[in-house]
């Protein structure tokens, strides 16, 4: 058999639809899994703990995303990431509607690894005012509600504008909810973390 050449670390490539861990490469992201809690409109622990998995071509993206937020004193609070298909069944059995919770039968693209649900803080972690609680589910919360104090709707301009330019996609209903653009064709996962 003949031996592989010893290969430096850093010069290993990593395909980019490989599930990787977001604090593995940045710190500069403020955590809140809330799905790891019982505070979630589930009123329900699903995630046995918290972490950000997510496809590494997401992370990079969201990478570029925050360091640009960083310059303008902000940065990402992040709420839920990668989402296994039977966290997804759990989900759906709590609360079988499809306008709350993506049936599990189609997926979502939490369940693809090219979703995240985030707001953003201030440089003393303070968040910043979107006028709605995440996972608030009326028509205050979407984009396209234009009856909000000023603050609010500018809030969620910069929000939404440095998502989009970083290959994001907003989901209209939900200002919190991005996409990478192209996940939709990325496969239904039902990879799970290890818990320390």
């Amino acid at each position: 058999m003949i031996p592989l050449p010893d290969i430096a670390q850093d010069t290993i490539e990593v395909n980019d639809s490989v599930f990787v861990n977001l604090k593995d490469y940045s710190s500069d992201f403020v955590l809140d899994m809330k799905y790891a809690t019982e505070d979630n409109f589930l009123k329900a622990k699903i995630y046995d703990c918290e972490a950000c998995y997510l496809r590494l071509k997401t992370v990079k993206s969201l990478l570029e995303a925050n360091k640009h937020f960083k310059r303008k004193g902000y940065r990402i609070k992040i709420f839920d990431c990668y989402r296994p298909l039977d966290v997804q069944k759990k989900m759906w059995a709590i609360v079988p509607d499809a306008n709350y919770v993506a049936n599990p039968s189609k997926g979502s693209i939490h369940n693809r690894g090219g979703a995240v649900d985030i707001t953003l803080v201030d440089e003393d972690g303070k968040e910043l005012d979107m006028g709605t609680p995440f996972d608030f589910f009326g028509p205050e919360s979407s984009h396209s509600n234009t009856n909000l104090e000023r603050e609010i709707l500018k809030n969620r301009k910069l929000l939404k504008k440095i998502m989009l330019k970083h290959d994001f996609e907003a989901l209209d209903s939900e200002w919190w909810h991005y996409n990478l653009t192209g996940s939709r064709k990325e496969k239904l996962s039902n990879f799970t973390w290890k818990c320390d």
